[in-house]
């Protein structure tokens, strides 16, 4: 059984990666990731690695493909500096939202980042709220899949009364009502319609919301449009407040100004991808740490301790 364990980070998520290392009272070990001037990417591992169980901190976030090569080109090194296991902890995996084919020729993205990843070196996976469950099946090796449900369902539970649970489409009422039936709340589902990529037309509210907070849940929101939406057609069914909950903050493209615009009170999400830009100074958003669920998996994987019961 290893009796080291060394945490690396790439660019993607450092604040992340040292939440990580002081819930596990360590150091976030020593790597040098720059650029050469035609934009390819360098990595230099600053300390030994041999035999040691090394677990590597990068969402693979915007920019996705700079991120994607930073994991690949450390995981390289690191391998051929003679690590003993490497893990890969993708708080956010990227490319996971083509999961399959969807149209004639088109590729199934998330499991050809996987065998890149398996091929390059990765002996296990640590991810969170996978946007397709089946990805996990794309990997050859042991993947721990943990869920932000936890922090997501204390802090609603702490900070909202007479709350609905709203799914902000047919695809999402497995998880809104979990979340309900734990916070002993009613549900409701958003109809939806999407005609396009990113693009998305709401129909009507099913379940009754008069009177009541709304609270939408998702797995990520992109660029907004699905949950402003769907908050506007709520508060037109009666719902006093409408809030928003989701792990991933990917908030791309107009989101900021969708939401800055939307009837939506407040937007909940993880630091699995880092606030930037105009979404750091966005006051509906509030942002919660699953850093101690991270850390928590990491310490009972590199002790060979039973992951379970934090898949919940």
């Amino acid at each position: 059984m290893p009796n080291i364990i060394k945490v690396f980070s790439g660019n993607a998520n450092p604040e992340l990666a040292k939440e990580i290392c002081d819930y596990l009272k360590i150091s976030l070990s020593m790597v040098e990731v720059r650029r050469f001037s035609d934009g390819e990417i360098f990595i230099e591992i600053g300390e030994n690695v041999r035999g040691t169980d090394v677990f590597i901190i990068q969402p693979t976030c915007s920019p996705v493909n700079d991120h994607l090569m930073e994991l690949v080109i450390m995981v390289d090194a690191l391998r051929r500096a003679s690590a003993r296991r490497i893990t890969a902890v993708l708080p956010y995996y990227g490319y996971a939202r083509q999961d399959r084919k969807v149209a004639p020729r088109v590729p199934i993205t998330a499991k050809v980042v996987a065998e890149m990843l398996m091929v390059v070196g990765v002996r296990r996976v640590l991810a969170m709220d996978l946007h397709a469950g089946q990805i996990q099946g794309f990997f050859n090796i042991p993947v721990d899949h943990l869920y932000a449900a936890p922090v997501l369902l204390k802090y609603i539970n702490e900070t909202f009364k007479n709350v609905v649970m709203v799914s902000p489409d047919a695809g999402g009422v497995e998880r809104t009502r979990a979340f309900a039936k734990r916070l002993k709340a009613d549900l409701a589902i958003i109809d939806k319609r999407r005609d396009r990529p990113n693009e998305s037309k709401a129909l009507n509210v099913i379940g009754d919301v008069m009177g009541k907070t709304a609270v939408l849940l998702d797995d990520m929101v992109d660029t907004a449009g699905t949950l402003c939406s769907a908050a506007a057609m709520l508060k037109e069914a009666g719902a006093v407040e409408v809030h928003a909950c989701c792990t991933h903050g990917v908030l791309s493209g107009p989101a900021i100004e969708r939401l800055e615009g939307s009837v939506i009170k407040s937007l909940v999400v993880t630091n699995t991808i880092p606030l930037r830009g105009k979404a750091k100074e966005c006051k509906k958003i509030k942002v919660l740490s699953v850093s101690h669920l991270l850390g928590e998996a990491i310490r009972r994987i590199h002790s060979e301790d039973s992951v379970s019961s934090l898949f919940v």
